[in-house]
C-alpha cells in the first residue's frame, strides 16, 4: 500500500515520499508555507519518518491510513530498529530515486532540480509517531552533522523522550488537535489510556527546551474549530514562540472517515486565529490562503522567524 503511494522505504520502519510543494517548486516555483513562514527551500525538503508503520494514535483526520490503523504502535518486524546513519543515507539515495524521472519534465527548472539532489533540511515528520523511534537523539545528531535542519512534529505523547532529547531539533513542533480530553479521545483515537496526561506533561515541559517550538493546530469544522479559551489555555502553558493553525484537508484515506464539509475555509482559519491571537496577545504574522494555514508569532520584534542557514 505504501509504494502505491509513491513511499520509498528504508530498512524495517523507514520512508522518504516526495512532498507535494517540492514537486510543485520544481516545476512551477511555488513553495510549501514552511519556506515564507520560516525560510527553509521546499525544494532541499527531506520529508521523512522512522517509523513509517508506528503510531499510538488513529487519527480520524489521518490521509495516511485507511480505518481501523491496522499499524500497532511497536515494530513488528525481527528486524528491530533502524540505524540512523543508515537510514539517512537510505533516505537520501530513495529521495534521489524519487526526484529521476523530473530530470525529463520539460517543465522542471533544472538548477533547482540539481540542488535538491542535496536535501539539507529533515522534517521528520511524514508517517507515524518519530518519538516512538529509540535512536531519535541520534538521528538529529547525525543529520546536523551533515549541514540539516530538522523540524520534529510530535503528537506531545511521549514527554520523556522530548525531555532528554540531546540535540534538540532545530524546530519542534507539537500538534494539540483537540481542546479537550473528550474531543483527543474522539479524534486521534489513542491506542494508549493517558494519552492527554501525557500531552498535558509535554506543554508543561515546553517552556524548558531550548529550541523553537511551535504548537499547530489542525482544525476540523464540526469537530475542533472553535474552542477558542480553551486552545488559548494550552498554549498559554506552552508558551512556544509561533502558533499555526491550519485547516483538515479532505484528502487520501481520511475521505474514508470525513467529508468535505468537515474542511474549514481559510475565512474561517483566519477568523479562528484573529480570536486565538487576541486570546493570547500573539500577533497573526503571515498566512497562506491556499495551505488554509496562518502563522501567529508571539512577538515578532523579538522572535526571529526565519531559521538562519547556519544552524
Amino acid at each position: 500500500m505504501l509504494r502505491k503511494q509513491h513511499y520509498y522505504l528504508v530498512g524495517e520502519h523507514g520512508a522518504v515520499k516526495l512532498c507535494h510543494w517540492l514537486k510543485k517548486k520544481l516545476t512551477e516555483g511555488r513553495a510549501c508555507y514552511k519556506e515564507s513562514f520560516y525560510g527553509i527551500q521546499s525544494h532541499r525538503c527531506l520529508q521523512m519518518t522512522p517509523v513509517v508503520d508506528i503510531c499510538n494514535h488513529a487519527c480520524i483526520y489521518c490521509w495516511r491510513y485507511q480505518a481501523p490503523q491496522e499499524w500497532p504502535p511497536s515494530p513488528r518486524s525481527s528486524g528491530g530498529w533502524d540505524d540512523p546513519k543508515e537510514l539517512i543515507d537510505g533516505l537520501i539515495e530513495g529521495q534521489r530515486a524519487l526526484l529521476t524521472g523530473y530530470k525529463g519534465n520539460p517543465k522542471t527548472d533544472m538548477r533547482l532540480w540539481e540542488e535538491a539532489q542535496n536535501p539539507n533540511q529533515a522534517a521528520i515528520s511524514l508517517s507515524g509517531e518519530p518519538t516512538l523511534y529509540p535512536y531519535l537523539s541520534e538521528l538529529l545528531e547525525e543529520f546536523h552533522k551533515r549541514g540539516f535542519t530538522t523540524f520534529l512534529v510530535t503528537n506531545g505523547t511521549m514527554p520523556e523522550v522530548l525531555e532528554n532529547l540531546d540535540p534538540l531539533p532545530t524546530q519542534l513542533y507539537i500538534s494539540v488537535d483537540a481542546p479537550n480530553e473528550r474531543l483527543y479521545k474522539a479524534i486521534s483515537r489513542p491506542y494508549i489510556k493517558d494519552g492527554w496526561e501525557r500531552i498535558l506533561k509535554t506543554l508543561e515541559l515546553l517552556p524548558s527546551l531550548d529550541t523553537r517550538k511551535v504548537i499547530r493546530h489542525t482544525l476540523i469544522d464540526g469537530w475542533n474549530l472553535g474552542h477558542v479559551k480553551e486552545y488559548a489555555e494550552l498554549d498559554r502553558i506552552a508558551e512556544s514562540q509561533f502558533v499555526e493553525a491550519k485547516a483538515y484537508m479532505f484528502v487520501g484515506y481520511s475521505r474514508q472517515r470525513m467529508s468535505i464539509q468537515n474542511m474549514p475555509s481559510f475565512e474561517k482559519i483566519k477568523a479562528f486565529s484573529k480570536e486565538l491571537a487576541g486570546e493570547l496577545g500573539y500577533t497573526l504574522y503571515d498566512e497562506r490562503p491556499e495551505s488554509r494555514v496562518t502563522l501567529l508569532v508571539s512577538d515578532p520584534s523579538t522572535v526571529q522567524v526565519k531559521i538562519p542557514r547556519d544552524l
